[in-house]
């Protein structure tokens, strides 16, 4: 059986990756900073684990195959908390890694269309750089990341994962519920169709 590591776990898409893994038999570790945040289900193991602490990070993924990320930068984290949470990945050789990413950032910039990268520079010019070398740690480790747009709540919808090449060009990215993407994520994690690749849902 896979064993999937999910890291940051109590976050929203965190949350639903947890549920869309246990649902299709996997057994599931759950990382999280406060593990009695995490509610208990059975075939999931839930470890406490920091991305500012690697060795907190290599501990809690021994054993497993696959990571799959829904780490999210919280107002009051501190500067570069996607980049420490990928170096941690990295360097705690798990097998396989799927991330998420954010459409219009790095290599998915011309498929979000010029409105889009500029938006994301005014809205998310702090964030942007730590973004974009999360990514960049995440894909030289062969990892698979995935560039969403905006994230919004409901329930899974129908979505195929596409090479970055595929999609389609907007003049705004669509939103995408945290199911549909917590859904994708858990299906790339079985088949690993795309590593090393930047990827997106269509």
């Amino acid at each position: 059986m896979i064993r999937v590591a999910v890291l940051g776990a109590t976050g929203a898409t965190g949350r639903l990756m947890v549920s869309a893994a246990l649902d299709r038999g996997l057994a599931v570790t759950a990382l999280a900073r406060d593990p009695a945040r995490v509610p208990d289900r059975p075939g999931l193991t839930v470890v406490a684990a920091d991305v500012g602490d690697p060795a907190s990070v290599a501990r809690a993924v021994d054993g497993c195959d696959v990571l799959v990320s829904g780490l999210g930068v919280p107002k009051g984290s501190p500067p570069g908390t996607l980049t420490l949470g990928a170096a941690a990945v990295v360097a705690a050789a798990v097998p396989r890694i799927v991330w998420l990413g954010a459409l219009g950032t790095g290599p998915s910039g011309p498929a979000a269309g010029a409105v889009t990268r500029a938006l994301l520079k005014v809205a998310m010019s702090a964030e942007l750089p730590d973004k974009v070398e999360a990514d960049t740690t995440i894909l030289a480790a062969g990892g698979t990341v995935l560039h969403v747009g905006p994230l919004v709540g409901g329930k899974a919808a129908a979505a195929r994962t596409v090479p970055l090449e595929q999609a389609p060009r907007r003049l705004f990215p669509s939103t995408v519920s945290r199911s549909t993407v917590a859904a994708a994520m858990v299906e790339e994690a079985v088949r690993n169709r795309y590593p090393g690749q930047v990827v997106t849902l269509v």
